[in-house]
């Protein structure tokens, strides 16, 4: 699979592989189930909640490239 990038909507990511939903509750993003949060961004989110997207970025891809 490619790797996400910070615009990527966090709806779109889990229907890709909800297998990220960890990843984020992990972060700190605790409104996964938000239907406002399955709008937004991986940056919009990373930002509402203090979190560098850069790093959960890199989480998210690595978690990814290992299941290939």
């Amino acid at each position: 699979m490619a790797q996400v990038s910070k615009d990527i909507l966090i709806g779109e990511l889990i229907a890709i592989d909800n297998g990220v939903i960890p990843i984020l509750l992990q972060a700190g993003m605790h409104c996964i189930g938000c239907p406002a949060s399955q709008g937004e961004s991986i940056e919009e989110a990373a930002m509402v909640h203090g979190i560098d997207p850069d790093e959960l970025l890199v989480e998210i891809n690595t978690y990814l490239a290992d299941k290939n």
